[in-house]
């Protein structure tokens, strides 16, 4: 399906660096929700480094995740996790259940429906990622369109959930980590599905190490083919007009942490080749329902 090129829409995100400069000397701190506090590193919001992102954006909080939402590109602008070594354990345990749906708390006009990525070409691809609940609950919420955007769906399905496993491998070996994950709309024009919801040009995933002090980014191209490069959050904050972790210092944003090569999720070898033929066949009927559900919505 083509997209229609939103010039106007884009201007909202990408601004010349000597604006940007001036935008980095104001940035705009968005009401939060007191529940949201503890998701997010040292109890700050990301802040908005170019205002103009901040039209008609909405803060809304979630068991375990808080999304900043906007009216105008219908996407989250980010979405920030507390990731801990007990939280990704739970996780594991809860059944995947796909169930995406409108969010009802933002104005009809505001947000994406189920029918605009009907046969769009794209994945509704997630900032935070059902994986990451951890529980039946938090996963539910995590269908919430508020918490997705466009993906190509060669990213989704291959390098981006690859770095999402290996960012929970990484909250498990480390015990605690903040992150952020987001859209980036670069560009004179950016398109859109259904004229309505803009598609991403790019992706990020940032991680904050808060007994470490480490930090850094994924970044990563929304098309076919892409690769990863770990950015500094200086960079980040250059690139999305988005100040992910506003507490650190800058000595700490502008210094990208050794990241880990992405990795596929595996819980370990099959006890014996009767599990592991049990194991594929039910992977298989999962992955074939998720097909058809996708093809119906």
């Amino acid at each position: 399906m083509a997209l229609r090129p939103l010039v106007p829409a884009l201007l909202l995100v990408v601004v010349p660096h000597a604006a940007l400069s001036q935008a980095l000397s104001e940035p705009q701190a968005l009401p939060e929700a007191p529940a949201c506090r503890a998701l997010f590193a040292d109890g700050r919001a990301p802040t908005l480094t170019n205002p103009k992102l901040a039209d008609r954006a909405v803060p809304l909080c979630f068991e375990a995740f808080a999304v900043l939402h906007s009216g105008v590109s219908r996407t989250p602008l980010y979405a920030a996790e507390r990731l801990t070594r007990r939280s990704v354990s739970a996780a594991r345990r809860v059944e995947r259940a796909d169930a995406f749906h409108d969010e009802d708390r933002l104005p009809e006009d505001d947000r994406a429906s189920l029918a605009d990525y009907l046969r769009s070409g794209y994945d509704r691809g997630h900032l935070a990622p059902a994986g990451d609940m951890p529980s039946a609950v938090a996963q539910a919420e995590s269908f919430s369109l508020a918490n997705i955007v466009p993906q190509n769906r060669a990213v989704n399905r291959g390098l981006w959930a690859a770095i999402e496993e290996s960012v929970r491998r990484l909250a498990s070996e480390r015990g605690e980590i903040f992150v952020v994950t987001g859209p980036i709309f670069e560009g004179r024009s950016v398109g859109a599905i259904k004229g309505r919801v803009l598609v991403p040009t790019q992706m990020f995933k940032a991680i904050y190490d808060p007994r470490t002090g480490e930090a850094g980014a994924y970044l990563v191209p929304n098309a076919a083919g892409a690769e990863w490069r770990a950015v500094s959050l200086a960079t980040l904050r250059e690139t999305a007009g988005l100040d992910v972790f506003p507490a650190l210092p800058e000595a700490s944003k502008a210094k990208a942490m050794a990241l880990p090569e992405p990795q596929e999720f595996s819980r370990g070898g099959p006890e014996s080749f009767a599990d592991f033929l049990k194991q594929l066949a039910v992977d298989v009927l999962r992955r074939l329902w998720r097909e058809l559900m996708r093809a119906i919505f």
